[in-house]
């Protein structure tokens, strides 16, 4: 018997559908065209619109802390979400050995990502120019970022504090799952613990709201590096330091 089956409830709900169908999908599709529309109108505004000019001391603890705890969280979230519990099985990883993991791990990433946030929330709301630069935008990002980060740090942490935590490989993962296989599975959902429900929710708001934020440059890779020319730089100077310019450097008149 399935999560969703020992709810006793058979069919989805109206609300079911328009949280767990419908609210992906408009956030998918949202996440798609956003991009593409941003990078063709606004490849000039496709920046961190970086800060790090008007203060790096807090910078340089909380950036690092914050980017490296988030790309572990995705790399869980890869692990955990994306790869049947089958598989893990079939490799030979107990349920009790892979719950290990991702509880140490999953509780560790998401410690160092709110506290990498925390400092950078910090930064710009107590250095004056830094403040100065953030938009409204920047705070609604803030906020989704934030939010969705406690809510899912939140439910691993309360789940085995209290000694009942969820497995999200039975309801969760298979639901997230469908949704890219194009025939969902709402009533999975119903069967996940409230906690689960507002952080799925909570991200999708997210991912519908990263277009048009300064998140974009996580799809930025600076490849051209590899390949442009060499700059040159020469003086304006009459003569190029104290000693006579090398044949082929003399001033351009």
């Amino acid at each position: 018997m399935t999560a969703a089956q020992e709810t006793g409830v058979t069919a989805p709900t109206t609300l079911d559908i328009m949280l767990w169908v419908v609210v992906p999908y408009v956030a998918i599709a949202v996440f798609v065209v956003g991009h593409i529309w941003r990078y063709r109108y606004d490849k000039f505004g496709w920046t961190t619109r970086s800060s790090q000019l008007y203060e790096n001391r807090l910078l340089r603890l909380g950036s690092p802390l914050f980017h490296f705890g988030i790309l572990l969280v995705a790399l869980g979230h890869v692990g955990g979400v994306l790869i049947p519990k089958s598989w893990t099985e079939a490799l030979g990883v107990s349920e009790s050995a892979y719950h290990v993991v991702a509880v140490v791990l999953g509780v560790l990433a998401g410690f160092c990502t709110l506290a990498g946030a925390a400092i950078l929330v910090y930064r710009r709301r107590t250095v004056g120019p830094v403040f100065s630069a953030t938009t409204r935008n920047d705070k609604v990002m803030y906020v989704l970022l934030v939010g969705t980060i406690v809510l899912g740090l939140g439910t691993t942490v309360l789940g085995n504090l209290t000694d009942h935590p969820h497995d999200y490989r039975e309801t969760v993962s298979p639901w997230f799952r469908s949704i890219f296989y194009f025939q969902p599975e709402p009533m999975l959902m119903r069967a996940a613990p409230i906690g689960f429900q507002l952080h799925a929710l909570a991200a999708w708001a997210l991912f519908a709201f990263w277009p048009f934020s300064r998140l974009v440059h996580v799809f930025s890779m600076p490849l051209g590096y590899l390949t442009r020319p060499y700059i040159v730089y020469r003086s304006r100077d009459t003569q190029l330091g104290s000693r006579p310019p090398r044949r082929g450097w003399e001033r351009v008149r």
